[in-house]
């Protein structure tokens, strides 16, 4: 981990750049952590958009970057940007000395991530990446039950992501469903999924893939994937941005030869099966475990802000940095390539 000094006795000053969609469970996040957070600062490269969030905050606003640095004093930059240019900014924001806070996924392309990193330990600062579906209460107790090996040997794992995304979505903005600066239905909306491969299941061997377009659209809407893990165990999944004519699941199932669980629900909300051949005095929880949600981003953002606070206040160590990070990137860029070229990736993809 970085080296860097702790900020210990004052507010941390964070500003948000990128004031879209996703913007709001940030600057949500931030209020929830008032007592240690402070908004400085907000950036948009629309000069409406940012002057609306200066006012709604009651912070200046900048339609660039580098002004931003230079003008405002900011410990950690949270960037809600589209993906493609969170490499070139990440690198900005650390060459002045200031750690980094990304969205999914990290990058769009694997020599990118592994460019941020460099640029963030070159400059000693945090690179730290928004992974918030691992605070969901649903999959908190699901890791605990793999990392207990409840399931035995694993055998089986399915996820589906069957949400829908209409025309109108891609065409609020031209970067929307490019490959430069957006990614698919695996980079994009799948991308927490993708990330439960590694975390919950461990190192993946290989990867096949087919993905398909159906939207006007450059990327892909719909794709399958098959993984094997180092562990032996098979796993599948299915994304689609076609579901007529709502968000139907987002779901992870498990199979072992000693349990099986399955989490579903519109975001892996709900624990819908919960059987293993050996209780656990957790198991009461599950029940209360399953929450109501209206978005598909879940309820993990204020938790994963906790993490951040901790993190630059010097206490702990963060559950997602850049490092971290790079595992689900290295399967996108991994499924990418196997439905591009037709053929089974081996990981890692460089030796």
């Amino acid at each position: 981990m970085t080296r860097f000094e702790p900020i210990i006795d004052r507010k941390i000053r964070i500003a948000v750049v990128g004031c879209g969609r996703i913007s709001k469970n940030h600057f949500a996040s931030i209020e929830r952590h008032h007592a240690n957070l402070e908004l400085v600062a907000v950036c948009d490269d629309d000069p409406a958009v940012a002057a609306q969030h200066g006012a709604q905050y009651e912070v200046p606003s900048f339609v660039s970057l580098e002004a931003m640095l230079k003008s405002a004093v900011i410990d950690v930059v949270s960037l809600c940007t589209p993906s493609g240019i969170h490499a070139d900014q990440a690198v900005t924001i650390a060459a002045h000395g200031v750690h980094v806070v990304t969205e999914k996924p990290m990058a769009t392309r694997w020599q990118d991530g592994l460019r941020m990193i460099k640029a963030c330990d070159d400059a000693r600062v945090l690179l730290l990446v928004v992974k918030q579906n691992r605070h969901n209460a649903t999959l908190q107790l699901l890791k605990r039950a793999v990392e207990e090996k409840r399931f035995g040997r694993i055998h089986l794992v399915h996820m589906n992501v069957f949400w829908t995304r209409p025309q109108s979505y891609y065409d609020q903005a031209k970067w929307r469903g490019t490959w430069e600066f957006d990614g698919g239905a695996f980079m994009n909306q799948a991308s927490h999924y993708i990330d439960l491969f590694d975390w919950l299941i461990g190192p993946v061997e290989r990867v096949q893939a087919m993905m398909s377009t159906t939207h006007d659209i450059e990327v892909e809407d719909t794709g399958v994937m098959n993984v094997r893990w180092r562990n032996g165990a098979l796993g599948s999944m299915s994304v689609t941005m076609l579901t007529y004519p709502a968000n139907l699941e987002g779901s992870i199932t498990i199979l072992g030869e000693k349990g099986t669980a399955k989490i579903g629900g519109v975001a892996v909300n709900e624990i819908e099966l919960w059987k293993f051949d050996t209780p656990a005095d957790y198991d009461e929880r599950v029940h209360d475990a399953t929450y109501e949600t209206t978005s598909v981003y879940g309820l993990g953002h204020p938790l994963y802000y906790a993490n951040v606070v901790d993190v630059l206040r010097g206490t702990c160590e963060p559950h997602t940095d850049g490092r971290e990070g790079l595992k689900s990137l290295e399967l996108l860029v991994a499924a990418y390539l196997s439905a591009r070229d037709g053929k089974t990736v081996s990981l890692p993809l460089e030796y």
